[in-house]
């Protein structure tokens, strides 16, 4: 299936983050990758450059989702969040768009959402079920 899609689109080109994460974070990324959808915003899953999982990327132009980035540097103690579908996120606006990032999960995964999207928020209701199932709670 992997190979018919990558036949169906040109790699988007999507650093994997760094460092690259270890640990629980590691592990949870791992098991993200299999649970997220192959359609976002109605548009087929793409291929990465460099090839990585720990990165995804759907749609022209694309959306684009990192596991296991550092934790934004915009969050602070009094920032707002939103919430959606039980996923607590940093919206930070961006020249063309939004990036969101999840709060408060042992690892962080970050989305980015080009402005030619609206709302910006939409595929992140579609991306929280796999969030929730491979990403969880910190704990204190």
């Amino acid at each position: 299936m992997a190979a018919l899609l990558a036949g169906c689109s040109s790699p988007v080109a999507v650093p994997p983050p760094s460092p690259s994460p270890t640990g629980e974070a590691a592990a949870a990324c791992a098991a993200l990758g299999p649970r997220l959808p192959w359609l976002l915003e109605g548009q087929k899953r793409r291929p990465t450059e460099p090839d990585s999982d720990l990165a995804w990327a759907w749609a022209d132009p694309p959306l684009v989702l990192r596991c296991g980035v550092p934790v934004p540097s915009a969050l602070e103690p009094t920032s707002e969040l939103l919430s959606i579908e039980g996923v607590d996120w940093l919206a930070e606006e961006l020249s063309a768009g939004y990036r969101f990032s999840t709060v408060g999960r042992v690892a962080t995964v970050e989305v980015t959402v080009p402005d030619a999207y609206s709302p910006e928020v939409n595929p992140l209701v579609d991306l929280a079920p796999a969030i929730t199932a491979t990403v969880p709670l910190q704990t204190p």
